[in-house]
């Protein structure tokens, strides 16, 4: 098998789980109705079946993206696969919302050794900095087609088979890289001196869940005791980044955050799955609760954003060489902001309309963020540390996917209980909307000011090709 064959498989490989994990942190977005009829969990058990698979994933991300990368990424996406297929099995069967929850766990701890390797992965099978930039571009893709078309799946599983079948749809995938990923994938372990500290890797952890956590319950419920998890969360997370900076080998370079092109692409991830996250579970639940359309035609309208943003990811690399990160980055933030605010024309008689074409513009926004986000990390730092600058950039996409559904999902349901209307939810969807789109125009007036003009994703693979090998 000649190298480059050999690279496109395990590429093609390596998409699977990829698909999988991106793709059931959204497929309940639809199916939720058919769950809690099927289930009967408590209003706090609801939101952690939608939730405790991205806590899980963002919480261990940035740990496990570091054993990764000393202790082989090969034997990390095995061991992930076999887990996440395990919890997908018990999830399918569960009788229970706590037994549901705690298999959402498992897969999200699945997940977590999954997606930073993956993409670690692509440095050693595409040296060279092109190659590298359109594998990622395609990783990039089938990260973000999986959170499109989760939902999508998920509505044209419930319309002929039972509410497990969500989580049984995992299974095939998993045994197909369990059979392939040792014939095409060879095992990756770096030469980084030092151990690991298990101690950053309780803070790093320990610190991101308490303070999602927090945030959610405030959300929700106002301030009450659940409050002081968050204080406890950012004492341990500041805690963690000092710890950093006084390692010789730390389990976060947080010096990589210097980089304006890179933090401004970080915060961009947070932010895009923040909104995105939102905006699909809360249009989800007005195209069938109040426009009283079926699981399946609710699904069927969301194939045109999803189709937008998988095509935008393919062509991002290219289109970011040419213009470059800074443009790249200002176009995403105000496309979104732009397809966030068409859904404030929407209204409790109509607004199929305004859906698609939000959902088609938005979508352009989100396959740039997917794209580029993945593409900085990875070429800005050395090959040895490619697994741990994947984690930052899958972390900021799982967090913010996390928070969005927790907070604007709260503002929306905040609304809707003080209204008490008819229109209450439709306000909802408007006013966790509007929230969004000023936080994604924001971001990107930012970007502005803050990027420089001459900075561009060539620049940045070449950069981490100097660091890789300074002769």
């Amino acid at each position: 098998m000649t190298e480059i064959r050999r690279a496109w498989l395990g590429l093609l490989v390596v998409l699977g789980p990829v698909l999988l994990v991106s793709m059931d942190g959204s497929i309940l977005f639809l199916t939720m109705p058919t769950i809690t009829r099927a289930l009967a969990p408590t209003p706090d058990q609801a939101l952690w079946i939608l939730d405790s698979y991205g806590f899980a994933v963002g919480s261990l991300l940035i740990a496990f993206g570091s054993l990764g990368d000393r202790y082989g990424r090969l034997k990390l996406l095995l061991i992930g696969a076999a887990v996440f297929g395990a919890g997908s099995a018990g999830a399918a069967f569960a009788s229970g919302p706590g037994w549901l929850i705690g298999c959402r766990v498992l897969m999200g701890l699945g997940g977590a050794t999954l997606l930073p390797s993956g993409l670690a992965v692509l440095s050693e099978l595409f040296p060279e900095p092109r190659w590298r930039a359109r594998a990622i571009g395609i990783f990039a893709a089938t990260f973000a087609a999986g959170f499109a078309i989760g939902p999508i799946l998920g509505g044209l599983l419930l319309s002929r088979f039972g509410w497990g079948s969500v989580f049984l749809v995992n299974l095939p995938v998993v045994v197909v890289f369990l059979v392939a990923a040792p014939v095409v994938l060879r095992e990756v372990k770096t030469t980084r001196p030092g151990k690991v500290d298990l101690l950053s890797i309780v803070l790093s952890a320990g610190g991101l869940l308490l303070t999602v956590y927090a945030v959610k319950n405030v959300a929700a419920y106002g301030l009450s005791w659940p409050a002081i998890a968050g204080v406890v969360g950012a004492a341990l997370l500041t805690w963690f980044v000092r710890r950093q900076r006084k390692l010789e080998y730390p389990l976060l370079d947080v010096t990589l955050f210097r980089e304006k092109v890179f933090a401004i692409a970080v915060i961009t991830g947070v932010l895009s799955l923040f909104a995105w996250s939102a905006a699909a579970f809360l249009t989800g639940m007005y195209l069938q609760s109040v426009l009283g359309l079926s699981v399946l035609a609710a699904a069927l309208l969301a194939l045109p954003g999803a189709a937008a943003l998988t095509a935008v990811c393919v062509l991002t690399p290219a289109f970011s060489l040419k213009i470059g990160n800074r443009a790249a980055l200002v176009t995403c933030h105000f496309a979104m902001a732009l397809g966030l605010v068409l859904l404030l024309a929407t209204t409790a008689t109509g607004g199929i309309g305004w859906f698609v074409a939000s959902s088609v513009v938005a979508g352009v926004r989100y396959g740039i963020s997917f794209s580029l986000v993945a593409d900085t990390a990875v070429g800005a730092v050395p090959a040895d540390r490619a697994g741990s600058a994947g984690a930052i950039a899958e972390t900021s996409n799982e967090i913010g996917n996390a928070l969005g559904i927790a907070v604007l999902g709260s503002v929306a349901a905040f609304v809707v209980r003080s209204e008490g209307t008819a229109e209450a939810p439709v306000t909802g969807l408007h006013v966790a909307m509007g929230i969004a789109a000023v936080l994604c125009a924001g971001l990107g007036a930012l970007a502005l000011r803050w990027l420089p003009k001459d900075s561009s994703a060539e620049d940045v693979v070449s950069e981490g090709d100097r660091i890789v090998d300074p002769a």
